[in-house]
């Protein structure tokens, strides 16, 4: 692969500067088949994620119940080995996606650094605040995604679907509380997301706006009040508070939810507890489960916003190649 083999010494000619057309095609230009080794990676990590359910129903059903010393310490043993492949597949797996978007990073630094070079010699009126925006701060951000493009769905796609179908087979009625919690969440958050992504898009414009004023100002010796920098940093603050609020909005409803779920489950299945209609093991179960259902549905929604906040940045960009 290109981007993971470049001589520090030897900046990459740019042959053909057309941008891909849509940001999936740009990562995977950027990192090739290394995205199936990555995404089967992530796969294993999903599948580790039901085991520690299971185990834990039971440690408590067939175990700490019955008072089975023996059969404890070997369930014991089998969890925490559980917990350490898991835990080291997750650190190898952060590993790999960092390595994919900073050599990512790394390259397209180098690539949009001999594109500049090229248009000032053929342009000597083009702007130099706009490349500054790109090269730092704008392909830092886009890069990024290359990574967790394809890898960070599977993983939390896959952990939804392998702990939901668990907690569907040990008890449908009590899986169907908690899972009722989780819907609003995926219906919300692309609405908000859209808000988000028009304000992103405008916050980008006057970045790049104030980067060639900044550029004019060192350069003409002008003086602040003579340019257009108060108006748009005021503009920028403004747009940055907005952005905050929907921000912050949706993170406080989806927490909301979050915390509505494993007490549900707690006042239900205490129910049928009481009833004798299922076990503590499987409330136990339950509740650690609700939590691995939330926390990969909130890394999904995260996702979301840096898919399309990185598909924003893949358009501006490459309208400025073009």
């Amino acid at each position: 692969m290109q981007l993971l083999s470049i001589d520090p010494h030897n900046i990459p000619k740019t042959g053909d500067d057309r941008p891909v057309a849509t940001l999936f095609r740009y990562v995977i230009r950027m990192s090739g088949n290394h995205q199936v080794w990555v995404c089967l990676v992530a796969a294993c990590v999903a599948l580790l994620t039901m085991a520690p359910l299971e185990l834990q129903r039971r440690l408590v059903n067939d175990v700490i119940v019955a008072g089975d010393m023996e059969l404890l310490l070997l369930l014991g043993s089998l969890y925490l080995a559980v917990l350490i492949v898991q835990g080291l597949m997750k650190v190898a797996l952060r590993l790999y996606q960092s390595w994919l978007s900073e050599s990512a990073i790394r390259y397209n630094r180098l690539h949009l650094s001999r594109v500049y070079e090229r248009r000032t010699a053929e342009n000597d009126e083009e702007s130099g605040g706009h490349a500054v925006s790109i090269i730092g701060a704008e392909i830092d951000r886009l890069g990024g995604f290359v990574g967790e493009g394809f890898s960070q769905p599977v993983v939390n796609i896959g952990i939804l679907l392998s702990v939901g179908s668990f907690m569907l087979v040990v008890e449908p009625f009590i899986a169907a509380v908690s899972l009722v919690f989780l819907v609003p969440q995926v219906i919300l958050v692309p609405w908000f997301q859209s808000w988000i992504n028009r304000l992103l898009e405008r916050r980008l414009g006057l970045m790049r706006d104030l980067s060639d004023t900044i550029s004019e100002l060192s350069s003409d010796g002008n003086e602040i009040g003579d340019t257009q920098l108060p108006k748009q940093v005021d503009d920028i603050y403004r747009n940055r508070i907005k952005l905050l609020f929907v921000k912050f909005g949706t993170k406080g409803i989806t927490n909301f939810l979050n915390a509505l779920g494993p007490l549900c489950v707690l006042v239900f299945g205490g129910v049928m507890v009481i009833q004798g209609e299922t076990t503590i093991g499987t409330i136990v179960a339950f509740v650690s489960g609700f939590d691995r259902l939330s926390n990969p549905l909130r890394e999904m929604i995260s996702y979301y916003r840096v898919a399309a906040q990185a598909n924003v940045q893949h358009k501006m960009i490459a309208k400025w190649i073009t």
